[in-house]
């Protein structure tokens, strides 16, 4: 089994080290983007899945749009 998240705190999952996390520069409660950004949204999910594929965890990455 493969894990890997979001966050919109970097510092915090820095300590926490999971697997694979993705940060993303938006605010709390938007991990996805902006509401009805479709095309933002699957930019930041495929972003995710790709870490996904990675084995040098744990693993933070930023996300630019």
């Amino acid at each position: 089994m493969v894990t890997a998240s979001i966050t919109m705190l970097p510092a915090i999952t820095h300590k926490i080290r999971p697997p694979r996390a993705l940060s993303v520069p938006f605010p709390l409660g938007f991990p996805l983007g902006e509401p009805n950004n479709p095309a933002l949204q699957r930019r930041v999910l495929r972003a995710l899945l790709q870490r996904t594929q990675r084995t040098d965890v744990p693993l933070l990455s930023e996300f630019g749009p």
